[in-house]
């Protein structure tokens, strides 16, 4: 870590490198269709059109991609993990939507100026280390009066407690931005507001559904990278003291009662529209 008057600067090198290796592990893509509705509701309050050009940016398998192409708009989809691309690039095979796939840095992206008529990322970007470089970018390669739609999962909601959850096991790189700040309207209208000519918040929950929370944690453990990461990285007393409380939490958050779970998550919801 180096230093700059006297203040500890986060290597985002290394730190990348450590997260590209985290979501390339487990089966991300099983989990992220799961999420497909999310990506039909963004694409929606976007206001996707034909014939438009969109840029999915840390598009994991391909959630708001396919949702944009379903729309007729000109679809680039990037992350940064290419095994998520090919992913995804498999569904929009298998329904006959024409997407362009391409490997790209959320942080670096590779299109000119004013390239896109709208920018779209449903937990994805959020993830980025350099929050303020990760924004700009999507200003940069936006034209003046497109759109940023994004979903961030909050800091209250179940996915937030997660991540807390596993922050205390497993502590998350110092000096590095909580990824959950983007699903608060403050930290985007800091990131986006001096770019912005309207910025739309709106708290939406999405429906964990599964058997069981044994089952959401077998499955969250052997294909989800931050909790498979979390996990490895644990040795068994640990393991065993995260899953007990993991399972409390969703426990606590069941709204489906004893026979099936479903765990309401809440993410915030934004279209930034640019001056």
């Amino acid at each position: 870590m180096n230093t700059v008057l006297d203040k500890p600067v986060p290597d985002y090198a290394a730190i990348k490198q450590r997260q590209q290796a985290t979501w390339a592990s487990g089966d991300y893509a099983a989990i992220g269709t799961t999420l497909q509705i999310v990506g039909e509701t963004l694409a929606e309050a976007a206001d996707v059109r034909a014939g438009e050009r969109v840029l999915d940016v840390a598009a994991g398998n391909g959630n708001a991609s396919l949702a944009a192409a379903r729309r007729h708009a000109q679809v680039t989809s990037t992350d940064y993990v290419q095994a998520l691309l090919a992913k995804g690039h498999d569904r929009a095979v298998a329904e006959g939507l024409n997407i362009r796939f391409q490997h790209a840095d959320a942080e670096a992206l590779p299109f000119a100026d004013a390239s896109f008529d709208a920018v779209l990322s449903t937990f994805g970007v959020m993830f980025t280390p350099e929050h303020q470089r990760a924004a700009s970018e999507m200003l940069r390669v936006l034209r003046s009066g497109g759109r940023i739609g994004l979903a961030n999962w909050t800091p209250g909601g179940f996915i937030g407690r997660l991540f807390r959850l596993i922050g205390a096991h497993v502590p998350p790189p110092a000096g590095v931005a909580s990824p959950l700040l983007w699903g608060t309207e403050s930290h985007i209208v800091e990131l986006f507001g001096s770019h912005a000519a309207q910025i739309r918040c709106e708290h939406r929950h999405f429906n964990f559904r599964y058997h069981s929370a044994a089952h959401w944690v077998q499955v969250f453990r052997e294909l989800y990278g931050p909790t498979h990461k979390a996990f490895a990285g644990l040795d068994a007393q640990g393991a065993q003291s995260l899953e007990r409380a993991i399972t409390a939490l969703l426990e606590e958050l069941n709204v489906g009662g004893p026979q099936s779970l479903v765990v309401p998550s809440e993410y915030l919801e934004i279209v930034i529209t640019k001056q």
